[in-house]
């Protein structure tokens, strides 16, 4: 079959030297999503991590430095480079399409399947997550992020939300404006993949917004405080 081009990878090129000046202190990564998400995460020190979708690499550093082997793979050459600029020889970086073949990923090989907000950008989960599945040692973990399916349907007024729809939005919130598309899903379209490769749900967590949020950017901290924009899932590797 032949290989189509990433759906967000032109609009990520044109966002990274932004998204990677500002994602250590952007209110919605570092203040939401990111601390939610890494609560997830067990003691890493000794473990092989696959981050997918590692974007300018703040997950890979923020894994290296407690002591996990971190494998890197995305799709946009220059987050990559901003990703190996900020880690250095600590990680293997790997440029790379989710739904791609991934052929250089061991069987059985991580202990840790990291996922941040990439997931929203792939077509075809089943596909992804069963190839994770193989890539995970026994009871090995998932842990992702995507939006939220009620954020999302309300955010993109759909009228047929058990869809899975492809929308796009103007991003401002990085200093520049950006059109990004995405897919939109129900919250069975964001879990029955899960379960159908073969994981246990381990935890659905719906994050709350920090105190750091709350002094940074109090107006949208009340509104998230209220209504929630992003999911956060954890699954274990059952039997496929």
């Amino acid at each position: 079959m032949e290989s189509t081009k990433p759906l967000a990878l032109e609009a990520y090129e044109q966002l990274a030297e932004a998204y990677a000046a500002r994602v250590d202190t952007k209110p919605h990564n570092a203040y939401y999503e990111r601390p939610a998400t890494l609560s997830l995460l067990p003691d890493v020190a000794g473990m092989n991590v696959l981050d997918a979708g590692c974007g300018p690499g703040v997950y890979s550093e923020w894994l290296v430095r407690r002591g996990a082997s971190v494998v890197a793979v995305d799709a946009s050459a220059k987050m990559l480079g901003f990703a190996k600029a900020r880690v250095g020889q600590a990680a293997q970086f790997h440029r790379a399409d989710l739904e791609g073949d991934l052929a250089f990923l061991q069987d059985g090989f991580f202990d840790i399947v990291l996922a941040p907000l990439v997931m929203d950008y792939v077509a075809d989960w089943h596909t992804v997550f069963r190839r994770f599945h193989r890539a995970l040692k026994p009871e090995g973990l998932l842990i992702f992020s995507v939006g939220h399916p009620f954020f999302e349907a309300t955010y993109f007024k759909t009228d047929k939300y058990f869809e899975t729809e492809q929308v796009s939005c103007v991003w401002h919130g990085f200093g520049v404006n950006v059109e990004m598309p995405s897919f939109r899903r129900s919250l069975n379209a964001v879990i029955d993949p899960v379960l159908e490769s073969g994981f246990e749900l381990m935890r659905i967590l719906e994050p709350e917004p920090t105190e750091e949020f709350r002094r940074a950017d109090p107006i949208r901290y009340e509104r998230l405080s209220r209504l929630p924009s992003f999911l956060c899932i954890k699954a274990k590797k059952g039997s496929a």
